[in-house]
């Protein structure tokens, strides 16, 4: 349990929530703040859950609580496996119900988050029967039943979109990195035309040099078409070789074989079918559906975390050991030497597990064949498709093998020569950073000496004086000074050298006292922040408690407010009732019908009645509908006739008033006469 606080303590003080709990001040919270973390955990999970719980009705709260830890599919701990006492602890605010729960959501925040994140659009609505027989909610059902495949296709291609390793940032440079390249190289041509066009004839030069790059290029396909004739031949030969062996080998075969060798083959190709047939393939094709079953069983339930396939393994690993535990009491309660047939079915087994073996042996080895063959009519595919023809074979791959190992041999030199200058070159630039550390470091330690002894700057001042020594030797080459010149500058400079020691002798005798000064205050100066801080942690400490208490008493007048309101609502919501019925019973009581048609039972029983008599009325209809059905449809169906019928005239009469137009049929002795 202690472990247990531990980790909720550490992960609310963490973000999001940033909490300043430790583990007494979290374990001596109210129930009702409790809740209120809760509360707030499952508000990081589901925003929607982001509410005050003083602002919502107990019954409410842990409904919305449950029905969220269900969807989460939180199981409880099987001391509470009980759905009415889990529900009592929960409305209590008790620490081993609420504590658990903190615990579990805590350790899969983000598994949870991305559970209430789907659960919000791969809800399934439970439609009744009875709804779904009217046609607009049965397409919307199946409407929305559509969208959440779709979106769970949707969801999966963009889970593989961004653990597929493709990432916008960089698609992005290097679109901009290809779009410089095309500007660099449209400069590049339009300063080429500048350069070409102050030439003299440049127009016919470049006319001639795109003649020489077509017949280059069809120099080129003439080349490859010639190429690839010579494969074409060359893959001719081939097949014609082929072909001369298959017809050797099918001769061979031929005055080898006789009739009782090729009976006995094809026995024994039947034996093997038939046993892969009646056998094998039935049992494998059963396992496979069982397999393709249990598949389906797993796809159909909802995700699962970790938790969840860790609780799965423990119950796998509890049923083998029972599984052992009963093989072994069988084992002992079973005595070989009583069962005769035991040597016999040991032999059968062995001989069943031989023979499965081997059939599965024959099945991987024609496995093995087909995809060879695949494999084989792949390549030759590709190889014709990209040159024209077959894989090379035969004396022109011994050519090009031995071009490849001496080619090899030379690449293999180089890379050695490559290698040999790259570890010269680490080798020297290794060396060259060792000598700057060294450097550095008889810099530093030459400047530690130097504060040491009290004269800090003298190695500057001794470079300084070197170069302006060098500088000196450069303008005694420049005007070619004399000796004595020389020796005056050096006896100058060492005058000043000596008069800059004894000007800061005395400044280093100061710096030296006010240094152990320094050293002095900086003892009391830690001595003082020691004792302030800890008069500080005190007084923290003091304070935290005194605003524990606050926050407590605000927090029990809070709820003692909420109380307060909450039955003095409830009083006035009773008295409202206990008046009404009041009232109801005085009218009901009082004998002037007036009085007791204003009854909600009068009330009532008027409309019970009305809708008695409307369904009356509606039953009638329905049944003279029913009744006269038949005969209303024999009346439409003949109404139909009719207007066919009537059409009928009607386009007959248009006929015959065309015709009346165009001419007049005059019919004499069998004869049809047309008379324009």
């Amino acid at each position: 349990m202690s472990e247990q606080l531990k980790f909720i303590v550490e992960h609310l003080n963490k973000d999001p929530f940033k909490k300043s709990f430790n583990l007494i001040t979290f374990d001596s919270l109210e129930p009702m703040q409790l809740l209120q973390i809760l509360n707030d955990v499952l508000a990081e999970i589901d925003p929607k859950q982001a509410l005050d719980i003083r602002e919502e009705m107990p019954e409410q709260t842990i409904k919305r609580i449950c029905a969220l830890l269900g969807m989460l599919k939180y199981k409880p701990p099987g001391n509470l496996s009980d759905v009415s006492i889990f529900r009592q602890g929960l409305v209590a605010g008790r620490k081993p119900v609420v504590h658990p729960i903190l615990h579990w959501l805590l350790q899969r925040l983000p598994e949870l988050k991305k559970r209430a994140y789907l659960a919000r659009f791969l809800v399934k609505l439970e439609v009744p029967a009875d709804f779904l027989l009217d046609d607009v909610i049965t397409d919307t059902s199946h409407q929305y039943e559509e969208l959440v495949e779709g979106f769970k296709t949707y969801h999966k291609e963009c889970e593989l979109l961004r653990n597929s390793g493709f990432s916008t940032p960089e698609i992005r440079r290097d679109i901009s990195a290809m779009e410089d390249e095309k500007d660099q190289l449209i400069k590049r041509v339009e300063r080429l035309k500048k350069r070409v066009e102050s030439v003299s004839n440049h127009q016919r030069m470049l006319e001639q040099a795109r003649q020489l790059r077509v017949e280059n290029e069809r120099e080129e396909s003439l080349t490859h078409q010639k190429q690839e004739q010579k494969n074409q031949l060359f893959q001719a030969e081939q097949r014609l070789q082929r072909s001369h062996q298959q017809l050797k080998d099918l001769r061979q075969a031929a005055a080898d074989a006789n009739p009782e060798s090729l009976m006995k083959r094809l026995e024994e190709e039947i034996k093997i079918n038939s046993y892969m047939v009646s056998e094998k393939l039935p049992k494998e094709l059963e396992g496979t559906r069982r397999t393709v079953q249990y598949l389906q069983k797993i796809a159909s339930e909802p995700a699962m975390g970790q938790a969840d396939l860790q609780e799965l393994e423990d119950k796998i690993k509890e049923v083998d050991s029972q599984i052992n535990l009963l093989i072994e009491k069988r084992m002992m309660r079973s005595n070989p030497m009583d069962d005769k047939l035991t040597l016999y079915r040991q032999q059968v087994s062995i001989i069943i597990r031989r023979k499965e073996s081997k059939a599965e042996e024959l099945q991987e080895a024609r496995e093995e064949l087909a995809v060879a063959e695949r494999e084989l009519k792949q390549r030759s595919s590709q190889a014709q498709a990209s040159e024209g023809g077959e894989v090379i074979r035969g004396d022109e791959m011994k050519r090009l093998v031995v071009k490849l190992r001496s080619k090899g041999t030379v690449y293999k030199k180089q890379r050695q020569e490559i290698a040999e200058l790259k570890a010269e070159y680490g080798v020297l630039q290794r060396t060259e950073e060792i000598l700057k550390q060294r450097h550095e470091t008889v810099q530093q330690k030459l400047q530690t000496v130097e504060a040491e002894k009290g004269i800090s700057g003298y190695s500057t001042t001794q470079e300084e004086l070197e170069r302006v020594s060098a500088i000196k030797s450069e303008l005694d080459e420049k005007k070619g000074r004399t000796l004595d010149d020389m020796s005056e500058m050096v006896k100058q400079l060492n005058s000043m050298i000596v008069e800059k020691k004894s000007a800061l002798a005395p400044i280093i005798t100061e710096l030296r006292s006010l240094r152990q000064r320094c050293q002095e205050l900086s003892q009391e100066y830690e001595d003082k922040k020691a004792q302030y801080e800890s008069c500080t942690a005190g007084l923290e400490s003091n304070r935290s408690k005194l605003e524990q208490e606050v926050k407590a008493l605000m927090g029990e007048t809070a709820q003692e407010e909420n109380r307060y309101h909450y039955i003095n609502s409830m009083s006035e919501i009773t008295e409202m009732q206990i008046q009404r019925a009041a009232e109801e019973r005085k009218a009901y009581v009082s004998s002037g019908p007036q009085e007791r048609k204003k009854t909600i039972r009068e009330v009532y029983m008027k409309n019970i009645s009305e809708q008695e008599l409307l369904g009356k009325k509606l039953r009638e209809k329905q049944k003279m509908v029913r009744e006269s059905h038949s005969d209303n449809m024999e009346q439409m169906k003949m109404w139909r006739d009719l207007e066919q019928l009537m059409e009928c005239k009607r386009q007959c009469f248009i006929r015959a008033q065309s015709q009346a137009s165009i001419g007049q049929v005059i019919q004499e002795g069998g004869e049809d006469r047309l008379v324009l």
